[in-house]
């Protein structure tokens, strides 16, 4: 959810940034971890384990939120997430400039309107 604005409450809020932890030889390729990752983050290796699957790796290494969701869906119980790094909310982390930016135009031109008229 993008804002416009740091909610008022940020300071009781912090970030989880985790890391993705595959252990290739439990790995089937299901690819589900890959399918429904909310943020992105896998993708198929290129390597295959002693299996003869191609196992999940780590496309986006910070992207993940450790929402745990790739190791719910995992049958092989070959995934699962750690917290990496916890950290307190930023502005960059709910605003983004390109859309305040698109705002401001807007409410300037009806500001400048008026003036001119």
């Amino acid at each position: 959810m993008d804002f416009w604005r740091v909610p008022l409450d940020a300071e009781k809020h912090e970030v989880i940034i985790g890391k993705v932890n595959v252990i290739d030889y439990r790995c089937k390729g299901c690819e589900y971890c890959i399918e429904f990752c909310p943020n992105d983050v896998l993708e198929q290796s290129d390597e295959f384990n002693e299996k003869g699957y191609y196992p999940p790796r780590v496309k986006h290494e910070g992207r993940c939120i450790n929402c745990s969701f790739c190791e719910t869906v995992c049958p092989e119980f070959a995934i699962y997430c750690t917290v990496a790094e916890r950290r307190p909310l930023q502005p960059q982390d709910v605003i983004h400039i390109e859309k305040i930016s698109r705002r401001m135009r807007y409410s300037r031109r009806s500001e400048i309107g008026k003036a001119d008229s």
